[in-house]
């Protein structure tokens, strides 16, 4: 990456969490502080600005800091409907995203999907566990704007769909899969808690 590149970072806290008993699941709290502050610490470091992704809660976001944005559209159309308004907003050419709810992601693992995607000078860097990739774990070009545009607008939804269409490159992070750990349901919060306090 060469010092002219703008990163932006976006987070994306705008689902309905409907596992999570509709709590928003970035300000539910884990080792008590709210899940969100996970993904600020991680991602501020690597990035020239931040947006916060959210639908609900508009002021409670606002208290961390960072500018908040909604989706276009107010029908929560998932994960890439956050991608496109954090590329709409943002003055950058290149987006780092991840979710609210992967407290065990840490400043490097992101900067390694930043790495993966210039020293290949892909289109978007995902990540991938060794098994499964993590389509909401993402280094992107802001210039994918227009064919994501699109596709949202042929009421598509499915971010791996998506991302197989563009020049995509996978970061590996096989030797470590346990940080994509997110929290759905309150029964998973309370095990991930338990188990990061033993370690």
């Amino acid at each position: 990456m060469n010092s002219q590149t703008k990163v932006a970072g976006v987070i994306l806290a705008g689902g309905r969490a409907r596992r999570m008993n509709n709590q928003d699941k970035g300000l539910v709290k884990f080792k008590g502080r709210p899940m969100i502050s996970y993904a600020l610490a991680a991602l501020a470091p690597v990035v020239d600005c931040v947006f916060i992704n959210a639908n609900r809660n508009i002021d409670q976001y606002r208290q961390f800091g960072w500018p908040v944005i909604s989706d276009q559209t107010d029908s929560f159309d998932g994960p890439l409907a956050g991608v496109l308004s954090a590329m709409i907003h943002a003055d950058a050419d290149i987006l780092l995203v991840m979710p609210c709810d992967s407290p065990l992601i840490k400043t490097q693992h992101l900067r390694k999907l930043l790495v993966t995607r210039a020293e290949h000078n892909a289109d978007v860097a995902v990540a991938f566990d060794g098994t499964r990739l993590h389509p909401v774990f993402l280094a992107i070009k802001t210039t994918l704007k227009t064919s994501l545009q699109d596709y949202l607008a042929s009421e598509q939804r499915k971010v791996a769909a998506w991302l197989v269409q563009q020049n995509m490159v996978q970061a590996d992070f096989s030797s470590e899969p346990e940080i994509f750990s997110n929290i759905n349901t309150l029964d998973e919060l309370s095990v991930l808690e338990v188990a990061n306090n033993l370690s």
